[in-house]
C-alpha cells in the first residue's frame, strides 16, 4: 500500500510503499478514504510530541473494513467506519464504566504509538473502529464525516462538562482554531450566546458564520473588560478555552458570572493563579475534559447525520499535497479543519 511516512522529527513525508496489513485476533483492517490534518498530528510531525520512527500519523478517518481478526464481533466487511483516537483497554473498571479517555491501562494514541490513517489501509483493535450510522454519506463526504470523531465530538462533549443550557453565555477562546470554531457551533447548537475570542483577527467573521452573536480581538482588546462589557457586567456562564496558556486561563476566570464553569482542553497546558476567594463567592466550577468517550462520538454522528450540525472542512488535498497542507496548519492559515483524501 502507500503511505505518508515520517522518519524523523521535523522531516517531510516520504511517500512509501508498505506492507499491507493483516488482522490478528482482536483486530481490523479498514481501507481509508480519508484521514483529517489537525493540528495534534502536526505537533508530532514538527517534533513537539516526540514519536518513535518511522510513523505512519493520522487518526481522524473515514475508511471502510476490508478484513477482520479472530473473534472479532460487532464488525464485517464492507462496514463503513471512522476510529477512536485512544488504544483503550476495554477491560478497566474506567472502561467498563464507558469512560474510555480515563483508561487505566491505556496503550497510547492511533498514528502516534501504531501507524495511523495516513495510508491507503489502517490496522487497530476492532474495538478502535466505530460503525457510522445511516444517513451519513461516507463516499461522498469522506473529509468532513473523517473530522467528525475529534472536530465536533470534542466540543459536544465540552456541552456535557459544562452543562451549557440554553439561554447562557459562553465565551470561547482560541474560537478561530479547528476546534474552536467547531466549539463555537456546538454551544449556538445548545442554545447559548456565543462570544469568539481569538488573537487572530482574519477568522473572527468565520467565527461569527460558525454562529458567534459577538467576537473578541484579544491582540486588540482587553478580554476580560471586554467580556464583561458584552454581559452587562455579569460575566459569562461558560468559559472554553482551547489555547490554556496561563493568560487565557486566568482571563476565562476572571470573567466568569456567578456560577460560572470555566473548562481547559489541554493547548499549552499551563499553570495558572486563580483567586480562591472569588471561586467561594462565586461558587464557580474549573473543569478539565479529555476527549470524548465512543459513545460520545456515536451521539455526534448522530446529530449530523440528521443535519443538525456540519463539519466545516475547508481545505483537502491529496495525499501528494500533504506537505502543503501541513504547512498551512502549521501557519494557522486552515479555517476549520483541513483533511486529505487518500483511498
Amino acid at each position: 500500500m502507500k503511505a505518508l511516512v515520517l522518519r524523523a522529527p521535523g522531516a517531510p513525508f516520504t511517500m512509501e510503499d508498505v506492507p499491507d496489513p493483516v488482522a490478528a485476533a482482536g483486530e481490523a483492517v479498514a481501507r481509508v478514504l480519508a484521514c483529517g490534518a489537525g493540528l495534534t498530528i502536526q505537533h508530532y510531525k514538527a517534533g513537539r510530541i516526540p514519536l518513535a520512527y518511522p510513523r505512519i500519523i493520522g487518526h481522524e478517518i473515514t475508511g471502510e473494513i476490508v478484513e477482520v481478526g479472530a473473534g472479532v464481533t460487532g464488525l464485517a466487511v464492507g462496514d463503513p467506519v471512522t476510529a477512536y483516537y485512544y488504544l483503550f483497554c476495554g477491560r478497566c473498571r474506567m472502561c467498563l464504566a464507558n469512560l474510555e479517555p480515563l483508561c487505566e491501562r491505556a496503550g497510547g494514541n492511533v498514528g502516534k504509538e501504531c501507524d495511523g490513517g495516513y495510508a491507503e489501509y489502517v490496522k487497530l483493535p476492532a474495538r478502535n473502529f466505530l460503525r457510522l450510522p445511516e444517513g451519513l454519506d461516507h463516499r461522498t463526504h469522506p473529509a468532513e464525516i473523517g473530522v467528525i470523531s475529534d472536530a465536533l465530538a470534542t466540543p459536544y462533549k465540552v456541552n456535557r462538562r459544562t452543562g451549557t443550557r440554553p439561554g447562557e453565555t459562553v465565551a470561547v477562546f482560541g474560537a478561530g482554531g479547528g476546534l474552536g470554531i467547531h466549539q463555537v457551533m456546538l454551544s449556538r447548537w445548545a442554545g447559548a450566546r456565543v462570544i469568539a475570542v481569538d488573537i487572530a483577527a482574519g477568522k473572527l467573521d468565520a467565527c461569527r458564520r460558525a454562529g458567534a452573536d459577538q467576537v473578541v480581538d484579544a491582540s486588540r482588546q482587553d478580554v476580560v473588560e471586554a467580556l464583561r462589557e458584552l454581559t452587562g457586567g455579569r460575566g459569562v456562564d461558560v468559559a472554553v478555552d482551547y489555547v490554556s496558556s496561563s493568560a487565557t486561563l486566568e482571563q476565562a476566570v476572571q470573567a466568569l458570572a456567578v456560577k460560572g464553569r470555566m473548562v481547559t482542553l489541554g493547548g499549552a497546558g499551563k499553570v495558572f493563579r486563580v483567586d480562591a476567594m472569588q471561586m467561594l463567592l462565586k461558587e464557580l466550577d474549573l473543569l478539565g475534559s479529555r476527549y470524548v468517550t465512543r459513545a460520545e462520538i456515536l451521539d455526534t454522528l448522530a446529530l449530523v447525520a440528521r443535519r443538525e450540525v456540519w463539519p466545516i472542512v475547508t481545505e483537502i488535498r491529496p495525499m501528494a499535497e500533504a506537505e502543503a497542507l501541513h504547512e498551512r496548519v502549521e501557519r494557522g492559515q486552515v479555517i476549520g479543519r483541513a483533511a486529505l483524501l487518500i483511498g
